[in-house]
């Protein structure tokens, strides 16, 4: 009973520090990193997955597909998964907003509060724990980074005192958790299986 919790691989619009429009695909450096974590997951490190879910957006579906390939396993989407929505954000450079989008509790004009976001996590949340229930194995859930973020800071997931927490997710980051009450978390955004070769910038943009 574990999920895989994945975020998508990096975006050009990541790294220019954009908030990205729906259809946003990978850069081929994500595209890349895409295939380090399915080959890393494929070879069952640390478990091979038994099933793949994921948001449809192209940045975590092109993650999925490569996860897919890898494995011969199809992929279930949900809308639940999709990254906050930032409505008349979304093109626009996040240094040039002068406020933070990410944390502001009000929803920008066309996208989601906070609050209306975190509902939307809570029932993704609910939707993957039927899916793992179903299938019975390991479970891959592809999604973005402030989803993961939200399920890290605000629950359901708990993260024991000698994992570090983090405050962004990293690109095709993993981190594994149970899919049984208290959903504890043995493993939080690592990306070993990108080895230095193809990790994204520090500066580029974890969410949005």
């Amino acid at each position: 009973m574990t999920l895989l919790i994945i975020r998508h691989g990096e975006t050009p619009l990541n790294v220019a520090r954009v908030i990205q429009p729906a259809d946003t695909p990978l850069s081929p450096n994500g595209q890349a990193q895409a295939l380090l974590l399915a080959q890393r997951l494929a070879g069952g490190q640390p478990l091979r997955p038994a099933g793949i879910v994921s948001s449809d957006l192209p940045r975590a579906l092109q993650t999925a597909q490569a996860l897919a390939a890898a494995t011969g396993l199809a992929i279930t989407t949900s809308a639940l998964l999709h990254e906050r929505n930032f409505g008349d954000l979304r093109g626009l450079l996040y240094d040039s907003l002068g406020f933070d989008p990410l944390t502001r509790e009000e929803g920008p004009p066309n996208g989601e509060s906070i609050p209306q976001f975190a509902a939307r996590c809570a029932a993704a949340w609910a939707w993957v724990l039927q899916q793992q229930a179903a299938l019975g194995g390991p479970l891959a859930v592809v999604t973005h980074g402030l989803v993961i973020r939200q399920w890290l800071h605000n629950g359901p997931l708990q993260v024991p005192p000698q994992l570090t927490l983090p405050d962004r997710l990293s690109n095709t980051s993993l981190t594994v958790a149970s899919a049984a009450m208290p959903f504890a978390a043995s493993l939080v955004d690592c990306t070993v299986h990108l080895g230095g070769a193809v990790v994204a910038d520090a500066k580029s943009l974890s969410g949005g």
